[in-house]
This record gives C-alpha cells, structure tokens and sequence, in this order.
C-alpha cells in the first residue's frame, strides 16, 4: 500500500491519483507535514476535508521563489497560511536573540526551512503569484501578533501583522470551527470581502459606521508613540478575550482599522470529540524518511490531549490569549479510544507519555459562573488565592487517567503536561496527589515555581512561595509514606519583569538550600501576547498601572542567570561582579550560607598533550 495516499495531497501527482482538477484550499505551513491532531496545518487540514472540502498542502515552501506556491495550483476559494506551531521568531532566535541552528519541526531538526516571520513573506510570495487569490491567515503566529504588538527582535512596536501581511482575513485561537465557518460562506459564494461577521476572525476596514458595541483601543500610532497608550491598549485586549462577555474590538492603523470580532464560543465536548476521532495518519510525511524524519513527532506521537484552555492566568505565558481561560474538553470514552488506538501501533512500548493539556489537572471549567457569564473580567481564578467559586475537584481527570491504565497493552500512562501544584495541594482530598506519585511519574516530577521571590511571583501570578513550600513538603509525605524515592525537579527563570539582583540573590539562595543545581534555567523571553512581554517593554503592569523594575542590560541578564546557576565554575567572576553590585559581599567566602567562595576556581589547561 502507498501510505502517502492516506495524507493529504502536497504534489500535483497526488492530486493525479485522487483524481481532484482543483483543489478548494491550499494550506501553506512553515512546520514539516506531520499528519498528527497535535500538528496545526493537519487539524485544519483534516478539518475540512471533512466537511467535504478539498485540501491540498505545501509545507515548508521555498520562500525566494513562487514556484513552491504555484505546486498545487490556484486554489477555488482560498490560501490558508499558518507559519507553524511555534512564532517564526521564537523557532529562530533564543532570549539572547542568538539564531538557532535546530528546529525540530522541521527534516531532521535542522533550521533554515523558513524563513523570519514566515507569515508575512508566505503572503508576500502568494499575492506575487496569484495576485487576486483570497489568503486567510491563523497559527499562533497571526494569533498573538493581531493587534499592534511589541516585537522583541525588532525592539519596536510593530503594527498588527494582518497589515504587514495584507491578508484578507485572520483567525485567531484554535481554529476548527472557525475555518469551517469560513469555508462554507465562501463554498456558497460570499466574496471574503464580506466575511466581516464571524467569531475569532480579524479584518482590515476603511468603514467603522456599521459596526455596533465595540470598544476603540489606543491607535497604533499612539501606542507607539507612548508607553502608557500601549500598557492601555493591552489591559483592554487581555479583558475582552471571553467568548461570552467579550466585546469587538478595533484599532486604528493610519486610514484603516483592524477589527477583531469576539472570540469563538468554546466547543462543545462532543464537538471536541469529532474533531479528535479524525483518522489522521499520526506519522510525519514519507518524503521525511531520508532525512531522519520530524523531531517533535516523536513526544507527543503518543500522547493525548484531553482538554485545551487555562484559567492558570500566568503573566509570561500567552495561553489564555490563544486558547482562552475556559476549558474544553474531550469525553472521558474520546481519550480512552485514542489511548487505545496509540496501542495498535507497531513501535508502541506500552508507555503513554502524556494525558493532559496545557495544564494536565484542569480538566473542567473553573466555576459555574463561566458557563452562563464567561470568565471573570477583573478577577483570576487561582491568584492571588483560590477564588471562592473555583471548583477544587481531580475527581474526574484521575478516573480518566484510571481507565487509561487499565488499556491492554499500557504499561504506565505519564502525566509531563503542566501540574499546577497550587491547585493540587488546594484539594483536600489528597487521593489524586497519591496516585500521581504512585503510577504517573518515573523518579522525578517537573514543576514550575519559576521563582521564590514574592514581588517577583506577584509580577508573575504564581502563588507565593509559602504555597510552593507547601507543595514541595506534601510531596516529601506522599513520597515518603510509598516509599517511593522520587524527586522535583523545578523550572526557574531569571530576568522576569520585577526581578532585580537582590531578588536572584534570594532565589540563589534558595536553590543553594535545595541541595541540587536546577536543570532548567530559562532567561524570561518576551514573545508577543503576553503580560510579561507589556510589562518588559513599557516598565508597568498594565492591569495594576504600577511601575514594574525591568532588567533590560545584557549585563544584569547574565549576572541574573549566572546567580541562578552559581555552583559552576564558569560563572564564578559574573557570581562574584553581582554579589558586590547588590552589597552582598557577605555571601563570598568560606562561610555556611556563602554562595561562592572569595578564591576562583582553577582554570583547566587546554593544552593538549603531543599536539602544538
């Protein structure tokens, strides 16, 4: 059997073979095709080839040309672009804005297979081939950058990116039934001009006098103009992104504006389900094989989603501004069927990876409230407390997680999505807790305090450090009372957004207690659509008005890390230039509670015996 029949056409002779003369829409992806429900192009793919369209897609096309773009031909109705599962950007240049030489959604993990923001020159490249063809926009890359955005590489605010693209329409947040929306107005014949009415959808118009109850955020020009503007802009655009209370919102760009419609209503559980029951093939396209095949298949080839959104609220994390706070979730059978399905596989060892989401135990709506009124507009579910309507409750995802277990041929189910260890200590029935220890970690569970500083996790939204303490005590008990010998292993960064030196110098300091050097460090990275990010570029926390100390010099930022990790010799000079800069002097010597020494460590020989 030729398995690449069971994939979506990216040939002309593939469209030969189904016999199809013209496509309905060609998907161009900056990702390699992987035809995975956790791939982006291959959900939306998939999505409406089973609503009866056509789809073809080019992934990964050669931008410095349009011969890439003109494989499949014109389509009927539209191109549809999405510039991968990761913002071209991030997928290129580290927090130091040093380019990465790897990417694992591409042949081999190797760069070089897009280009920078590969939305922009995709659309470039279509109009220049098909001047006249409608392009339809989406990915998280179109998703977090569709109002004017501070952009981090270019140190400057950049308008939304449906102007710079000069795309006909962009959607945002998780897509499936989005597209299926607009796919069928332009099947019976609505010109993309006028499909101005739908949910999670962006446009560009020179004529607001129709549009009714929307709210006018801070043009463009004068978020670039003032830092206050631009903090306003944000704090309006974080409030109104609730699909049932959320308003329009528009944004002045020179002569035209940008106009976002509210969010898309959240799917039903049995919507989710039939998306997820698509027969996708869950491999990365033969013409890979020669090349090692696709790196990010092979962590979530057998893992599986079981709900989408997060009420977390975590300042850095753009999550709620792409999926949304309110949960969406798979049917306890729909999880089950896949698990069971990932058995049937041949390279199946009997191990599911991960049952979870962007944060595995929220596997329900965070109140009552949400379902009739949407998400709290002034008010976080989890910070600076648990609100007194979230409902507290592991119940049904460890009953899930149960019956996974028991699957024929399953060894052990992990759970490596996100844990949120305050939420988990806030249930008082510790059943849950207990059986995460006993069969769904391997030796050491991955969590994220990100820091002990409390101004610091204020300027984040975590929970205190008393709460991480807390954590880090019960699960010490649970560990202790299976006499299981487990350990946790946490994830920190430095440089965020109310982090100076004296606050590193408190988490070094408690790292130096912990007894161990943390394996993740991560310097905080301003990517777009996030709090942190506002915060980074104007110095205030646009939904508190406060000033925010933000360490912008390379300097502090390699003095913050070094602090982070100040056992390694490497960093002994950064360690000790920061330690006096704080006037804490105190913590260089000999002493107990020293963090390094007052003699540098000895520099080893490079020398090379025999050789000159």
């Amino acid at each position: 059997m030729n398995i690449a029949k069971n994939f979506l056409p990216i040939s002309k002779k593939d469209l030969k073979e189904r016999n199809i003369e013209e496509l309905d829409f060609v998907l161009v992806s900056g990702d390699a095709y992987v035809d995975h429900p956790s791939f982006a192009a291959a959900v939306i793919g998939r999505v409406l080839e089973s609503e009866g369209f056509t789809v073809g897609i080019i992934p990964q096309p050669n931008w410095r040309t349009t011969e890439d773009f003109m494989r499949l031909g014109k389509p009927k109705l539209a191109f549809l672009v999405s510039p991968g599962n990761i913002d071209s950007m991030v997928n290129h240049f580290t927090a130091a804005k040093k380019r990465r030489h790897d990417d694992l959604y591409s042949p081999g993990g190797k760069g070089g297979y897009r280009p920078d923001r590969a939305l922009i020159v995709y659309c470039n490249k279509i109009r220049e081939a098909y001047k006249d063809i409608p392009i339809v926009v989406g990915g998280i890359e179109g998703s977090l950058r569709r109002f004017a955005h501070y952009d981090y590489w270019d140190d400057k605010i950049r308008r939304s990116v449906i102007m710079d693209s000069r795309a006909d329409l962009l959607l945002y947040g998780m897509g499936e039934k989005t597209i299926v929306q607009v796919a069928n107005m332009l099947r019976y014949g609505k010109n993309i001009s006028k499909v101005t009415d739908i949910r999670g959808s962006v446009y560009i118009t020179k004529d607001i006098t129709d549009l009714k109850d929307f709210i006018e955020l801070p043009p463009y020009e004068e978020v670039c103009e003032s830092k206050k503007a631009y903090a306003e802009s944000y704090k309006i655009e974080h409030q109104e992104q609730d699909p049932i209370r959320g308003k329009t919102l528009i944004q002045q760009h020179g002569t035209e504006y940008v106009v976002q419609n509210p969010p898309q209503l959240p799917l039903s559980v049995e919507e989710m389900d039939v998306y997820y029951k698509i027969p996708y093939v869950r491999q990365c396209h033969p013409i890979y094989e020669k090349d090692g095949g696709i790196p990010a298949i092979k962590e979530v080839k057998f893992s599986v989603t079981s709900h989408r959104g997060c009420y977390g609220s975590c300042s850095f994390c753009a999550i709620t501004f792409h999926q949304g706070r309110i949960i969406q979730n798979r049917s306890a059978d729909s999880v089950v069927d896949e698990a069971t399905l990932l058995t049937k596989f041949e390279d199946f060892k009997g191990y599911i990876h991960d049952v979870g989401g962007p944060t595995a135990n929220f596997r329900h709506r965070a109140c009552k409230v949400q379902e009739q009124h949407g998400a709290c507009k002034h008010r976080e579910c989890l910070y600076p407390g648990p609100c007194k309507n979230l409902i507290i409750d592991h119940s049904e995802y460890l009953e899930l997680l149960r019956r996974v277990r028991k699957i024929d041929g399953v060894k052990k189910v992990f759970v490596r999505s996100g844990i949120r260890y305050d939420y988990l200590i806030y249930d008082k029935n510790d059943t849950f807790f207990k059986e995460l220890c006993k069969y769904h970690i391997s030796g050491q569970l991955k969590v994220a305090p990100e820091h002990v500083s409390n101004a610091v996790l204020k300027q984040m939204g975590k929970p205190s450090k008393e709460v991480y303490n807390k954590f880090v005590q019960k699960y010490s008990d649970i560990n202790s009372k299976l006499k299981m010998k487990q350990y946790l292993v946490p994830y920190l960064m430095s440089s965020h957004p109310g982090s100076d030196l004296k606050a590193a110098i408190e988490l070094a300091l408690y790292i130096k207690d912990m007894g161990y050097m943390p394996e993740q460090v991560q310097d905080f990275y301003p990517t777009p659509g996030s709090l942190s990010t506002t915060m980074y570029y104007t110095g205030i926390n646009p939904l508190t008005g406060e000033k925010v100390y933000v360490p912008k010099t390379q300097e502090e930022k390699e003095m913050q890390r070094a602090l982070l990790q100040f056992s390694n010799p490497k960093n002994y000079d950064l360690v000790k230039k920061a330690l006096i800069k704080a006037g804490r002097a105190d913590l260089i010597g000999k002493g107990r509670n020293c963090l390094i020494s007052d003699m540098p460590p000895r520099k080893s020989s490079n020398k090379v015996r025999g050789k000159r």
